[in-house]
């Protein structure tokens, strides 16, 4: 990582639609769509958008595919919480969350802060009780992942584009919904198979939003003339009520980085065999740097020195202000209750 450069932290919340969880039914979490849901983290609730996904069944996997020289991922620790394997690009590490008192802050469950620029693939699964303790839940609160989006001395500005913008272009059929939880008050929706949104942008990076629910599925993402990735937009509750339990507030449905200079097209598309799977846009953001300088990938994954790697290995606490310590010069932070756009959340 370029320490000099302009580096974001980018935080994914466990709900958002880039975590990929292998069986979302071993996975239990709180109700987002019921009234008066604690969504302000050290206000009302210790947790980012008060979400959670927690699982005690061993073999349970989640994952998450990334660009960029490091990652952050935070859960909880305590009495009843237990080891687990993280995967990163095929190297398998053992770690335990299991400690004598209850943390009081999200924990760092596990940091690579010293990768190559390259992209990485990372998976957790639950071993469940270990030697070091009787505790056997596996919990994630989110991950914070980051890029680079400017070189060193540019300046940088984030443009929201809302669901109504001319700029987007729309093919197949279309409903609309307006809600205070949505960012400008709206956001559009479509069930039908191969239905698709367009649009040509400058940036350096593009975030896209919106909300999830049971009834939403696969999408893929193309842009300019990368392979399409493909996404599951599925509701990210588990427990009793996951077929009613809906997530308004904004998941992170795509991230793009690392995109040069001059106009890109992103292209989304609902995958919804028999018309039977929604998928719903709420708002775009768009990173536009005074400078462009994209990376070029590391095509070896991998630590680029050593002891950038770590985890709790012991049953000690650690906070994660003590844990995290990447050279950030901005932060950008996904989530409504803070006046619905983005914007430094942690120097």
């Amino acid at each position: 990582m370029d320490p000099a450069a302009v580096n974001v932290n980018v935080t994914v919340d466990d709900f958002d639609s880039i975590i990929t969880y292998e069986n979302p039914s071993l996975w239990d979490t709180p109700d987002p769509s019921i009234p008066d849901f604690p969504g302000e983290m050290g206000v009302n609730t210790p947790w980012w958008m008060g979400t959670f996904h927690e699982t005690r069944q061993v073999g349970a996997v989640v994952g998450f595919n990334f660009t960029g020289p490091a990652i952050y991922v935070y859960g909880n620790s305590g009495p009843a919480f237990g080891s687990f394997e993280v995967n990163l690009d095929g190297i398998k590490t053992n770690y335990s969350a299991y400690a004598a008192k209850n943390a009081t802050t999200p924990y760092v469950l596990f940091k690579a802060d010293n990768l190559t620029y390259s992209k990485h693939q990372l998976s957790f699964k639950n071993l469940g009780a270990g030697s070091q303790g009787p505790g056997d839940i596996f919990f994630l609160d989110y991950m914070q992942q980051t890029i680079q989006v400017a070189p060193a001395g540019a300046t940088v500005s984030n443009v929201t584009v809302q669901e109504d913008d001319p700029a987007i272009s729309y093919s197949g059929d279309w409903g609309n919904n307006t809600s205070t939880n949505f960012n400008g008050g709206g956001t559009t929706f479509t069930h039908q198979n191969g239905a698709s949104m367009t649009f040509t942008f400058n940036g350096s990076a593009i975030y896209v939003f919106g909300d999830k629910k049971n009834d939403h599925g696969l999408y893929q993402v193309t842009v300019d003339s990368n392979p399409p990735e493909l996404y599951d937009d599925v509701s990210g509750c588990g427990s009793a009520f996951a077929m009613t339990c809906e997530q308004q507030k904004p998941c992170l449905k795509f991230l793009g980085s690392n995109l040069g200079e001059g106009q890109h097209t992103m292209k989304i598309e609902n995958i919804a065999p028999g018309d039977l799977s929604f998928f719903d846009f709420d708002s775009i953001t768009l990173t536009v740097p005074s400078v462009y300088a994209p990376r070029d990938l590391d095509p070896n994954n991998g630590t680029s020195a050593s002891g950038g790697v770590s985890g709790p290995k012991s049953s000690g606490l650690a906070s994660a202000s003590a844990a995290l310590t990447p050279a950030v010069n901005l932060q950008i932070i996904f989530l409504y209750f803070f006046a619905m756009a983005l914007l430094n959340r942690r120097v």
